[in-house]
């Protein structure tokens, strides 16, 4: 029997069909928002650990949050397909045009999700794990189904959004304590503005969709923009609190106190020009200040 050997014509087409499916997995999962996430988580760990931490232990939790992140949101795209055929911005995505089948998004959510869960119990801590099965199960069963009936919906995911950093923080220490309910505050507040942006820049894509994601009736207006400042101005109070209990330092608070006055600046802004324009400074500032308070804060404390 003679052997046909194997074509190598055929291995860039294999190469290529693996690529585009680890780019439909990235898609389903996230990817880019996905390591937003759990640069928070890594952030909350390092504040627990200071300079004396594990790599080892670092890596397992990232790679845990990022597992319990993706299940979330590759479930909240299974659950959304048929809203995302109707948006520009979700229309290619692999369960949209059928390149994936819900079986098999199925299938990578509940193993990542309980592969994530699994480690964070097992090398850390129940009440780590415990706080990740909390953020998965609301943002993908109750932020998810609410967007498309009420405003409150954002109030619901910020809850799951401000949770990440406090997994890090539990993880080491085993409590939340004060320091993870402050760090939970400011993510929580951070939030607003910064989804808040979002709805309005989207809001004719989001709206075919029957998302309702903007705080007031008033839409794309001033009331909007009247409640990115009024959250920014919380925000910008409650990131004093660090520096009062002792937990950072001066420059950090000089941090905080600094990108809260970038985010309010472009806020009103908005207020006054309410503009997709002004509303993409917003968010652009809401951007920058979570990485650079939270790394502050970790190198204020070491």
């Amino acid at each position: 029997m003679i052997v046909k050997p194997i074509s190598l014509d055929t291995q860039p087409g294999s190469l290529g069909m693996l690529q585009a499916k680890l780019r439909d997995y990235g898609v389903l999962m996230k990817f880019k928002l996905n390591l937003t996430v759990v640069f928070g988580a890594v952030m909350g760990f390092l504040l627990a650990t200071g300079t004396g931490f594990d790599w080892v232990l670092l890596l397992t939790l990232a790679v845990a949050g990022f597992l319990v992140t993706g299940s979330s949101n590759a479930i909240n795209q299974i659950l959304e397909k048929e809203y995302d055929a109707l948006m520009k911005r979700t229309m290619s995505r692999p369960l949209v045009t059928k390149r994936m089948g819900v079986p098999e998004a199925v299938l990578v959510a509940g193993i990542s999700g309980v592969v994530g869960l699994a480690v964070l119990a097992l090398v850390f801590n129940p009440l780590s794990a415990f706080l990740g099965a909390l953020a998965l199960l609301s943002y993908a069963f109750i932020y998810t189904p609410l967007k498309r009936f009420s405003p409150i919906a954002v109030f619901v995911g910020a809850i799951p959004g401000a949770i990440p950093p406090v997994i890090g923080w539990v993880a080491v220490t085993g409590e939340i304590g004060i320091v993870g309910y402050l760090l939970f505050a400011i993510q929580f507040l951070w939030q607003f503005p910064h989804f808040w942006a979002i709805g309005w820049i989207g809001f004719d894509d989001y709206q075919k969709a029957g998302y309702k994601l903007l705080p007031t009736a008033d839409g794309k207006g001033k009331r909007t923009a009247f409640q990115i400042i009024v959250y920014t101005l919380f925000l910008l109070l409650i990131s004093t609190l660090p520096y009062v209990f002792g937990i950072s330092g001066v420059v950090s608070l000089i941090v905080f106190i600094l990108g809260g006055l970038m985010m309010l600046y472009y806020g009103l802004r908005l207020f006054r020009e309410c503009t997709d324009k002004a509303a993409l400074r917003v968010m652009l500032a809401s951007i920058t200040y979570l990485p650079i308070v939270q790394i502050f804060m970790v190198l204020d404390r070491i």
